[in-house]
């Protein structure tokens, strides 16, 4: 059973590096359940604030992630046009067959959105795109970085406690 669980949360720290770069995936929490799954492990030590302190990261990462392309488009002068584009961009950017999708389609969505919302204003709709495509690159630095961390920290477990699996 511990093959299993250290094999399955290797395999969810691994889908959590990839869910950080596609927004359609939870990140860092899914790579928090892969070090969640150690600790089911017989032998290993419970951590209970190694997990809680991971645990607060993983969700407060996962909030901020819908959060700050909003807030970045704020920022930037748009409207909650832009934000709602941002959003509805960034969900048809992963479904579309173009290169990137998921990196153009919140910019364009926010474009689109603006545009929408006052027509005459191309500057400040192109302006709040900008703001929104910054703001989805920094969240998305945010969990790749958050989801290598708890990967780094799911390889130092099993190390410390290689006697139970090698």
């Amino acid at each position: 059973m511990e093959y299993f669980l250290l094999i399955l949360g290797l395999l969810l720290m691994i889908v959590g590096i990839i869910g950080s770069l596609l927004p359609a995936l939870p990140g860092p929490p899914v790579s928090w359940v892969g070090i969640l799954l150690l600790y089911f492990c017989s032998g290993i030590e419970t951590n209970y604030w190694l997990l809680g302190i991971t645990l607060v990261i993983a969700i407060v990462i996962g909030i901020l992630d819908y959060v700050i392309p909003a807030q970045g488009t704020k920022y930037f002068g748009g409207s909650k046009y832009g934000i709602w584009g941002t959003n509805i961009g960034l969900v048809i950017g992963i479904f579309a067959p173009i290169p990137f999708g998921f990196l153009i389609g919140p910019f364009v969505g926010a474009l689109v959105g603006e545009l929408i919302y006052n027509s005459q204003e191309k500057g400040r709709a192109f302006k709040a795109a900008t703001g929104s495509f910054i703001g989805f690159l920094a969240g998305t630095f945010m969990k790749l970085l958050v989801s290598l961390l708890f990967f780094g920290l799911f390889l130092v477990l099993v190390w410390q406690n290689r006697g139970i699996w090698f």
